[in-house]
């Protein structure tokens, strides 16, 4: 009885050393399982710290950052410009230089001159659309309300000044094309000597995608000062006519188009849209999965 209680003893000592180790070397193989995966996950981190070039691509988001912002500044700057340029062409009327090359700092102001218009020589430059201001088309009863929007021509009439031995151009304003031919206006074809205020505007050069003059045809597209001074005898000088002298069924003045380029908001959208791609991919690459 003795030797089968000291047998079973050794038995059961014997599975409870099974059972230990088996337990000891399963733990002991689940901590270096672990402390093998934290040291491939040190070596991951390790070759994802940020180097020379990792920091060279940060030059992409910060630079785009502040081009948006120089971008900001351009459009505060270009709205303030059209603002000031608007204030100008309302400002009160000087004399017509003696040097005309002065003119050339003078676009948008508004200048006084008198003298005879030379309606055989008229020019059309267009198709245009009609620019109201105020109330300009009942003040100068020139159409209804149903043809204001239609398409017409800017009538550009030679003036012969009174005061000096000069002719300039005067961009008298808007027709419609049912009004292009003189002979349908003709209580508008002023005779004798008139007044005229009219807004500086310097020479154009040819827009893209725009067709060339027809002067044979007396058909203009852009304002080519050199060419119509040729065609009409005038100095290149151009006067756009205010409101100021609007006759009824002549061509209604106030035309004047201040068209500066201004699509910086275009621009922001996109400096700021590319800064912020940049900025995610850069964090991405290099920051993300980074322990700290």
């Amino acid at each position: 009885m003795l030797s089968q209680s000291i047998i079973k003893c050794l038995n059961c000592t014997s599975k409870g050393s099974k059972v230990y180790s088996t337990l000891y070397f399963s733990k002991l193989r689940y901590s270096n399982n672990v402390k093998s995966k934290l040291f491939v996950k040190q070596q991951e981190n390790a070759s994802k710290k940020i180097g020379p070039w990792g920091w060279f691509l940060l030059v992409i988001p910060a630079s785009t950052f502040g081009l948006g912002t120089w971008q900001v500044q351009r459009k505060k700057w270009k709205e303030d410009l059209i603002g000031k340029l608007q204030q100008l062409t309302q400002s009160d009327p000087i004399a017509l230089p003696e040097d005309l090359e002065e003119l050339k700092e003078l676009e948008y102001r508004p200048i006084h001159v008198r003298g005879e218009f030379l309606h055989d020589k008229e020019l059309y430059l267009g198709p245009r659309t009609l620019i109201l201001k105020g109330d300009a088309s009942t003040k100068s009863e020139l159409m209804s309300v149903s043809t204001q929007r239609n398409q017409g021509y800017l009538v550009i009439t030679p003036l012969k000044l009174v005061d000096r031995d000069e002719t300039i151009l005067i961009n008298r304003g808007w027709v419609p094309n049912n009004c292009k031919n003189p002979s349908t206006r003709q209580n508008g074809q002023q005779k004798g000597i008139v007044d005229v205020i009219g807004v500086v505007r310097l020479h154009e050069n040819r827009p893209n995608f725009t067709p060339k003059n027809q002067v044979g045809s007396n058909q203009w597209y852009y304002r080519d000062l050199n060419q119509m001074a040729q065609v009409t005898g005038a100095s290149p000088v151009l006067l756009e006519a205010t409101n100021d002298f609007d006759v009824p069924q002549g061509p209604m003045g106030g035309q004047t188009r201040i068209s500066l380029r201004n699509e910086h908001f275009s621009y922001i959208l996109t400096w700021y849209s590319l800064c912020g791609a940049t900025s995610y991919l850069w964090y991405k690459q290099f920051i993300k999965g980074i322990r700290l």
